[in-house]
């Protein structure tokens, strides 16, 4: 075996070679790689995923260090997306991993080509930059995966998956959707979107960040724990190799 052959011979065990042939071709791109954007990222290229662009215009800082997976008291000041690329390759020295330091918004929207993908993924932080990109994103014809609000919540059974009209509980995609419906602008087409039906817990001054996340988000400090957000990673991760299998 070759040492990609040897890398993924566990998953091609489960998921078998048409799958992992189709996973191999397809090319994603993902949106922020914080908490739960850097988990479902390298949970993607350990599945098989080999071209994907990572999009983050952030260093790292002290106080990503308990939730975000390349952020260590050794890269501090590190421009994310090139300690995570460096990461990616290590894993998996074949792939072909586009690491971009900018941020999305409606400014530089047109510049990442969302046509040119097959999975946009979305995890974003501000909400206003997280209601652009779901109006081009569903214009598209990519799959679309969408995390909601992932702070300020204890419990990683209460992860669900919903279509985003129809998540409960969640104060982040009722603000999108009040949004949408006050400015009568609305998705092109339907999408999955992961989040927690937990009560969210702690000071309320603080919880209504997470609906509000697209005011001064330099100040935003929202409580958060990896392992609740590296499980909306993970599970954003699975939806995309779950729905690319289904079409082989």
């Amino acid at each position: 075996m070759s040492l990609q052959e040897d890398i993924f011979h566990r998953t091609e065990l489960l998921l078998g070679a048409k799958a992992m042939a189709c996973l191999a071709e397809k090319k994603v791109i993902i949106f922020g790689i914080g908490g739960v954007g850097s988990w479902c990222a390298e949970a993607l290229i350990r599945s098989g995923i080999i071209y994907l662009t990572i999009v983050d215009s952030d260093r790292v800082d002290v106080t990503n260090v308990n939730r975000q997976l390349h952020a260590t008291t050794e890269t501090l000041g590190e421009l994310k997306t090139e300690v995570f690329k460096q990461r990616l390759l290590s894993i998996n020295p074949d792939a072909q991993i586009t690491a971009i330091a900018n941020r999305y918004n409606a400014s530089t929207s047109a510049s990442f080509a969302l046509n040119s993908y097959d999975v946009i993924i979305d995890a974003i932080d501000s909400l206003e930059d997280k209601m652009h990109l779901i109006l081009e994103a569903t214009h598209t014809s990519a799959l679309f995966f969408s995390s909601m609000g992932a702070a300020w919540r204890l419990d990683p059974t209460r992860v669900r998956v919903a279509e985003f009209w129809k998540v409960q509980g969640c104060p982040l995609a009722s603000s999108l959707r009040t949004r949408f419906r006050k400015q009568s602008l609305f998705p092109e087409k339907k999408f999955l979107a992961v989040y927690s039906d937990e009560h969210v817990i702690g000071p309320k001054d603080k919880i209504t960040n997470e609906a509000n996340s697209a005011l001064k988000p330099a100040h935003r400090e929202n409580g958060s724990v990896v392992y609740v957000t590296a499980v909306f990673g993970f599970t954003i991760a699975s939806l995309v190799v779950k729905t690319l299998m289904s079409s082989v």
